[in-house]
């Protein structure tokens, strides 16, 4: 992405595998309001108010310990780091 022609938000979405509806969105340390597609994709809205400059901001999920049933990770953790860079 480049800075001087982000819009004013855009969706975010990552893909994986065993999110379940509690699993969210960590973007560069803040916790986002998260929508489960599916147990392998989610979705959030950046705002440009959420990258104040160009450089690289990393993407987490979380997901709690505790959950069961048939789809999703019930030891729970968080995802390795992807970074959303931003020119």
């Amino acid at each position: 992405m480049i800075f001087a022609q982000l819009p004013p938000s855009f969706t975010l979405t990552a893909t994986g595998s065993e999110f379940v509806s509690s699993s969210v969105l960590v973007f560069n340390g803040a916790t986002l309001a998260t929508t489960v597609v599916s147990s392998s994709q989610i979705t959030v809205t950046v705002t440009n108010t959420m990258i104040p400059a160009a450089g690289t901001f990393p993407v987490t999920v979380n997901t709690p310990a505790g959950n069961s049933g048939d789809v999703g990770c019930t030891s729970g953790g968080t995802t390795s780091a992807q970074d959303l860079t931003v020119d």
